[in-house]
């Protein structure tokens, strides 16, 4: 499957790979999977959110690539990887151990960062004996565990029974969503994003977000409506850092003090201040600089870390 590159040109221009591959899944989905970097590097790999793709990851891999081995792939459904059969957290780590394995030697350590439905990834991955093997530490990156749809403020109600109804609505919508028009950026603008986000920031992530297909958009949705994974932020066992913006709608900060308080090894949580919830490209530098801090606290094996907690700006 092949779709069309979100943007050509620019600091939010997907990266050419070093090595383009293919990891089969449980199921037998075939994953789009790249590389980046120098073999022999630290290892990072990146899993992106609901509606994104590696692209997402642009800056993420520019930076990071100079002196580090990252590994990006495509979800289920998602840029070049075809929808598989099943839509489930199941099935999300299933694929994350699938990459796990085609990119990494027995034994070898990475960082895994989760954005959004990436963190959830992570976390339905958390006790499996894969992803064990190969995560040395992790980055939850705007996501949450459970009660999604409950606690998110995109509609600008109180909480309760009407907010999470028309949430529900909203986000479960099957309505395409277009061509990105500036109506269709002011809305997402509104929706995902800060109100500090540039307008080139808004456009990129406005283009990889319509470049996914109405139906896996729907798909994907059911399972964040109902998704519980409460009980997987316990089994997280390696060190953890959070990263949230104070403005984020989808996944509340809420989310993100609740996972630090339950991890059994949170090394960092991160507020960035009018952020919204696409902070790896909002705030790309500081989600970069929490993976580097990640390497080079953990990437080699080094144990225990000290709880930190920071507010700061974009």
């Amino acid at each position: 499957m092949s779709r069309s590159v979100p943007v050509s040109t620019g600091p939010y221009a997907p990266p050419v790979p070093a090595r383009v591959l293919t990891a089969v899944s449980a199921d037998g989905t075939r994953l789009h999977v790249e590389t980046h970097g120098p073999e022999g590097a630290p290892a990072v790999v990146l899993a992106h959110g609901w509606t994104c793709s590696t692209a997402f990851w642009a800056a993420q891999i520019r930076d990071l690539a100079a002196d580090h081995r990252v590994v990006a792939y495509d979800q289920r459904g998602h840029g070049r990887t075809p929808a598989g059969a099943v839509c489930s957290t199941d099935a999300l780590a299933d694929d994350l151990e699938a990459v796990l394995a085609a990119t990494l030697a027995p034994g070898e350590k990475a960082v895994v960062a989760g954005h959004s439905m990436g963190g959830m990834t992570v976390l339905a991955a958390a006790a499996r004996p894969r992803f064990r093997e190969h995560a040395a530490a992790a980055l939850l990156c705007s996501t949450g565990a459970s009660r999604l749809v409950a606690e998110s403020t995109v509609v600008p109600l109180g909480p309760g029974a009407l907010r999470t109804g028309l949430t529900r609505r909203v986000l479960g919508s099957r309505a395409p969503l277009g061509p990105v028009t500036p109506v269709a950026r002011r809305v997402l603008r509104y929706g995902t994003m800060g109100p500090g986000a540039a307008p080139g920031t808004v456009d990129a992530c406005a283009r990889i977000v319509h470049g996914c297909p109405t139906r896996v958009r729907h798909a994907w949705s059911k399972v964040l409506d109902t998704l519980e994974l409460d009980h997987a932020v316990g089994e997280l066992l390696v060190p953890t850092a959070v990263v949230v913006g104070t403005a984020d709608r989808l996944t509340p900060p809420v989310h993100a003090r609740s996972l630090v308080a339950a991890l059994p090894n949170c090394v960092g949580s991160t507020e960035l201040t009018g952020v919204g919830h696409m902070t790896p490209m909002e705030a790309p530098e500081a989600v970069s600089g929490r993976i580097r801090e990640l390497v080079a606290g953990y990437g080699t094996g080094a144990q225990g870390g000290t709880d930190v907690t920071i507010k700061e700006g974009a």
